[in-house]
């Protein structure tokens, strides 16, 4: 039976039901919101995003998104402290769309990072974690140059395992360890060093969304055009999707590139 918005509506409703929430559907945008009555904090849900991904995966695509939001849902409903947690705050990307601030008004903590992505830094609970507001740092006496120094340190401790595929002589390295910052390894300069010292062609980086760091190391035309396809690829999948544009990595800058086919890019 073909899913509709309304069926994979009525499904989530009756998953996500509790009397402390409010769930409301957005017909224009075809997209949910639950939120908590007391806060009017939650999360909006983009129905034709998640009907795709059960018509690829089925029934565990459901299973997934309820639990994901069950968890989110829950740590918004809790306060927390940073001090004392110093060692669980990290640095994460978003794309430079993402909201500075909660639906409840709270401005998060973040930094200009490129054109494309801004990075915020979050607590890490566990099973998820929570974005950092302004209130909440200024609560515990902290300043953001002391959360950007924490999180970065944070950053490098982090194991930085990858698989590695080469096709048509281009080297891609996947880094997904499924731990919430896949992404936020594109911040670690020592890592990406390291990459640029053991490159062959052109290094190239892709953030297509927050569960995979792709590190390739382009060293022909047919290169580029597999990049651009296997990030918009993964771009499309990601539960929270960053950007499909890669960059290139030179002289430690990252430079947004438009991939034209069967061509190198133009910066």
């Amino acid at each position: 039976m073909k899913m509709t918005s309304q069926k994979m509506k009525s499904i989530l409703a009756d998953r996500l039901s509790d009397s402390n929430f409010t769930i409301t559907y957005n017909r224009e945008q075809d997209s949910m919101r639950i939120e908590w009555k007391s806060t009017k904090q939650g999360v909006t849900i983009k129905l034709p995003s998640i009907i795709g991904k059960y018509n690829e995966h089925g029934e565990a695509a459901i299973d997934d998104l309820v639990n994901h939001i069950s968890e989110s849902m829950r740590i918004m409903n809790q306060s927390y402290q940073l001090n004392g947690m110093e060692k669980h705050i990290y640095p994460v990307i978003r794309a430079t769309s993402f909201p500075t601030e909660t639906k409840a008004g709270a401005k998060l903590v973040y930094k200009e990072h490129t054109a494309e992505t801004r990075v915020f830094y979050a607590l890490d609970l566990g099973k998820s974690y929570r974005l950092i507001d302004k209130e909440m740092l200024e609560q515990e006496g902290w300043n953001q140059k002391r959360m950007d120094e924490v999180a970065t340190f944070n950053l490098r401790s982090l194991a930085n395992d990858y698989k590695l595929d080469t096709v048509a002589d281009n080297d891609f390295y996947f880094f997904a360890k499924q731990d919430g910052y896949d992404a936020s390894r594109i911040l670690n300069e020592a890592l990406l060093e390291e990459m640029k010292a053991n490159s062959k062609g052109d290094l190239t980086i892709a953030v297509p969304h927050q569960d995979v760091l792709i590190v390739a190391d382009i060293q022909n035309k047919t290169g580029y055009d597999i990049l651009a396809q296997m990030t918009m690829k993964f771009f499309a999948e990601g539960r929270i999707p960053i950007t499909s544009l890669p960059f290139i990595y030179e002289e430690k800058k990252l430079t947004p590139i438009f991939i034209l086919a069967k061509n190198k890019p133009e910066k």
